[in-house]
């Protein structure tokens, strides 16, 4: 990859740098949507959600091939979405509660099938665990390709369909007077976040991943009042965040998950 040699570092620490500058962008453009309708929570539940869908396609394939496992993690999510709207819509139940119940769940689901696959005498079952607590130092460059199609692809979504997410977002009343598909639309703005939790979730895991959801976009919310703005301070803000997160501990060798979180974390307080 040409721009890995354009990066300044060693090859190794280039691509762990700019795999989290990728999942930076994507994270804070993304989970501003979740942010601003006061669904914060949500990425921490999808991310969570990602676990057993990892197991899963770990289980069915028999491999610990990178798409995959992200296929099962993506399908699990967006599984886990609709259990929540379902749950909303259809009981009871209050949405924050919905969450909870999703949440918890679909993450014993998945400690469940982890535990059951460490006690199988299948030898490729090494490192699914980085799922769950993240491991950007062993991201590959294959990965970033995955990494890189999937931010592409979503933040193409969201510049195409800008206007009416933006309506939706803002004004859902207005927005179904005027015709647009508003369930359809908040669906796909859910579905975006499932996409930034596949992203992101092999390099800082399914714990920590909802940090980098929220954290920049907070940030970037303290900056502007307008939305297109908000997005790309977010985006900017979350790549930062990223770099001088795996950049720190490169150097201090420790894990890079939890120091990102503690950067973007001492960004928000600034």
């Amino acid at each position: 990859m040409d721009l890995i040699d354009l990066i300044p570092l060693p090859y190794t620490d280039a691509v762990v740098a700019l795999g989290a500058a990728i999942l930076g962008v994507t994270a804070g453009v993304l989970g501003a949507f979740a942010v601003l309708r006061r669904r914060s929570l949500v990425g921490d539940a999808l991310a969570h959600s990602a676990l057993p869908g990892v197991a899963l396609a770990f289980l069915l394939t028999g491999a610990k091939d990178t798409g995959s496992l992200l296929v099962g993690a993506g399908i699990a999510g967006l599984v886990a979405a609709l259990l929540m709207v379902g749950i909303e819509r259809t009981s009871r139940i209050r949405p924050d509660a919905a969450i909870g119940v999703v949440l918890s769940s679909f993450f014993a689901l998945g400690i469940v099938l982890l535990t059951a696959i460490a006690h199988t005498n299948n030898a490729n079952q090494s490192g699914l665990d980085t799922y769950l607590f993240g491991q950007a130092a062993g991201l590959l460059e294959r990965d970033l390709w995955v990494m890189g199609g999937l931010a592409a692809a979503s933040l193409a979504v969201v510049a195409l369909a800008f206007r009416p997410l933006k309506t939706t977002l803002f004004d859902p009343g207005f927005a179904g007077s005027v015709g647009l598909p508003v369930r359809v639309l908040e669906t796909l703005a859910t579905a975006l976040i499932v996409v930034a939790v596949v992203v992101g979730v092999r390099a800082v895991g399914a714990i920590l991943m909802v940090s980098l959801l929220i954290a920049p976009s907070v940030a970037a919310r303290h900056l502007t009042d307008r939305l297109a703005p908000m997005l790309v301070l977010a985006g900017v803000i979350g790549a930062g965040v990223g770099v001088a997160g795996s950049l720190v501990s490169m150097r201090a060798e420790v894990p890079t998950g939890p120091v990102i979180v503690l950067v973007g974390f001492a960004v928000v307080l600034a």
